[in-house]
């Protein structure tokens, strides 16, 4: 992680949040999130609400997938939000996404939307 990615709280979720699913710690991904996050996954049909819906996708789609994350880039869009673009591998092949990350006054994740390039 680089220094700008420490010093900003969004950007430094992201980097945890990706470093927790990368080591398949889903109890430990689960705590960056709030428990009235969403994830919205277009890619999947599906969205996630709440924790249990976190879960849920973390489980199917991390760790049944054996999906590890690479951060291709990270940009800051003002205090609360952030926009990484990364390398998913795993058991389905290969593919490049995008992840619009938000957090609530907390500091948690209270939104991701998702998409595939």
């Amino acid at each position: 992680m680089n220094d700008a990615a420490a010093s900003d709280p969004v950007q430094a979720t992201v980097v945890d949040f990706i470093n927790a699913t990368n080591a398949f710690d889903i109890e430990r991904a689960l705590t960056l999130f709030s428990t009235t996050a969403v994830i919205d996954d277009p890619s999947t049909g599906c969205t996630f609400n709440e924790h249990a819906g976190v879960r849920d996708y973390l489980e199917k789609y991390f760790l049944g997938y054996h999906t590890v994350t690479r951060l291709l880039s990270l940009e800051g869009l003002g205090d609360v939000r952030a926009r990484a673009r990364v390398d998913f591998t795993g058991d389905f092949g290969h593919e490049i996404g995008l992840l619009l990350v938000a957090l609530d006054s907390a500091g948690r994740i209270s939104r991701i939307d998702a998409a595939l390039e």
